[in-house]
């Protein structure tokens, strides 16, 4: 089982674009030690996600080569899971069928990636990645440069028999001055986190901190912890801190009694 840094788009956009800015950024993950990169063509994947199981065991990807030079990509399939602190773990999985695993695209062309599972639904869903990875032509000069290998993971989800994903909050916390709220998913199909916002207010109910998280899935049984801290000038004066975990389909409230001790000294 392995851990890497790779490029994930979110949204609702039929195409993702990958810019030159997430570009850099996974460039900066992978090759912290190496010189400014060249960048590679622009390609994009419709949809950014496919929901697979006992109704719909196939699925199909397009792939689009939005620059004029040709374009070369590879696909490899990975288990995905989150371990105790909720980050994602991938390993190398034969659970998926998928074709090609090279492709090559001709300038503005597209591509259509077929998508299947081995795995027949069962009591939890299972998750995967399947990364499409831009392989990088060779350099056209000699040089300093290096081109960026693009990665873009798929995610991809096998319905349960009966999905019920159930999110739950714990009981807020205050340590320090770091507010933490863990978010558990008690069921056995994933959700999203839309965001989680941290609100404290003082004995006259004036909000004196807000502060807004981003989220992310949460698999069936994992669980995360948000931290947020309270500014240090404020945090004696907080009596009150509400934790909002907004999912894409429910809401959850945490509610903490503050006092001074939990400040830093």
């Amino acid at each position: 089982m392995v851990r890497f840094p790779a490029l994930f788009l979110r949204g609702p956009s039929r195409f993702p674009r990958l810019p030159s800015s997430l570009r850099a950024a996974a460039l900066a993950l992978v090759l912290l030690a190496l010189p400014a990169a060249a960048r590679g063509g622009d390609w994009r994947v419709s949809p950014i996600r496919l929901d697979l199981g006992r109704a719909a065991k196939t699925g199909v990807i397009t792939v689009r080569n939005e620059a004029d030079e040709p374009l070369r990509l590879q696909m490899t399939a990975h288990e995905w899971t989150q371990d105790a602190e909720g980050k994602d773990v991938y390993a190398e999985s034969g659970d998926l069928v998928y074709y090609p695993k090279i492709m090559l695209l001709g300038g503005k062309e597209d591509r259509i990636l077929r998508v299947g599972i081995r795995v027949p639904a069962a009591a939890r869903e299972k998750a995967y990645r399947l990364f499409v990875e831009e392989i990088p032509g060779p350099r056209k000069a000699p040089g300093a440069s290096v081109a960026i290998a693009v990665r873009f993971g798929v995610p991809i989800f096998v319905a349960p028999l009966k999905a019920e994903p159930r999110p739950e909050i714990a009981p807020v916390a205050m340590d320090n001055g770091t507010v933490l709220a863990r978010v558990r998913n008690a069921g056995n199909a994933h959700f999203v986190i839309r965001a989680v916002t941290v609100t404290a207010r003082n004995a006259r109910g004036e909000t004196v901190f807000s502060k807004e998280i981003n989220g992310w899935y949460l698999l069936a049984g994992a669980s995360r912890t948000y931290a947020s801290t309270i500014p240090p000038a404020v945090c004696p004066g907080v009596v009150s801190v509400d934790v909002e975990v907004r999912t894409d389909n429910s809401t959850l409230a945490g509610r903490l009694d503050a006092d001074r001790s939990m400040c830093p000294p």
